[in-house]
């Protein structure tokens, strides 16, 4: 479903250019969970935003379904990222103005649904992550952890093919980063998506279908064993 190759990202640094990813290959496949660790700088999250075409690669495609990514026009990628892949970060970037609903709400009347229907999917997603009496709650209103359980809602409102995931647990304590990858667990079969999962966390990464080690540019497998 989601191809990468030889996938190479540089960006210049000074007099010189700098390899990030260097002939980088990856293959997700449908309802798949792979995490994918790293040091700090390791590419991890350069990598994620060039699967979820918020970027593109300096050589080497990325593929959906068969389709180069690159290729596409702003307006197709655009359309792509709305409606293929989802999006959760170490910072929530929850619209502070808004409600934890309205903010739910508002990829899917971007992609022109209605009020009403935009309303009823985010309420079966706020009461799937556990949220249901924090809907009208703005976002400074709610803890770290319910933003970031929003924050996941909000990212499977157009029911994606994809959940990319970067960091989620990051800035969340120990209690609370444990109860968020639950929930990504637990969203992750109820609906049936891809998830790839960028963490330094090694106890959450273990718990994916498949564990990649992204070194000197590129992925290699890693057992759990020696996570």
């Amino acid at each position: 479903m989601l191809r990468a190759e030889r996938l190479t990202k540089r960006f210049r640094s000074g007099n010189a250019d700098l390899t990030i990813l260097d002939e980088l290959d990856l293959e997700i496949k449908p309802g798949e969970m792979v995490s994918i660790v790293g040091e700090s700088g390791s590419g991890k999250s350069t990598l994620l935003h060039l699967l979820g075409a918020l970027d593109k690669p300096t050589n080497g495609e990325v593929y959906f379904n068969g389709r180069p990514v690159s290729r596409l026009s702003e307006a197709e990628r655009s359309e792509l990222r709305n409606q293929a892949f989802g999006f959760v970060w170490q910072m929530h970037c929850l619209l502070p103005e808004f409600s934890a609903r309205e903010n739910v709400m508002m990829p899917l009347l971007v992609r022109g649904k209605s009020k009403q229907e935009s309303g009823l999917r985010a309420d079966t997603l706020l009461e799937q992550a556990g949220l249901s009496g924090r809907s009208g709650h703005r976002t400074g209103e709610l803890s770290g952890g319910e933003q970031q359980r929003v924050a996941l809602a909000r990212a499977l409102a157009c029911s994606p093919k994809v959940l990319l995931a970067d960091e989620p647990t990051g800035n969340l304590d120990a209690r609370t980063g444990e109860k968020t990858m639950q929930l990504i667990e637990s969203l992750h079969r109820e609906n049936e998506m891809a998830t790839i999962l960028a963490t330094h966390n090694l106890a959450f990464a273990s718990r994916a279908d498949r564990v990649l080690r992204l070194r000197n540019g590129r992925l290699e497998a890693c057992e759990r064993e020696v996570l």
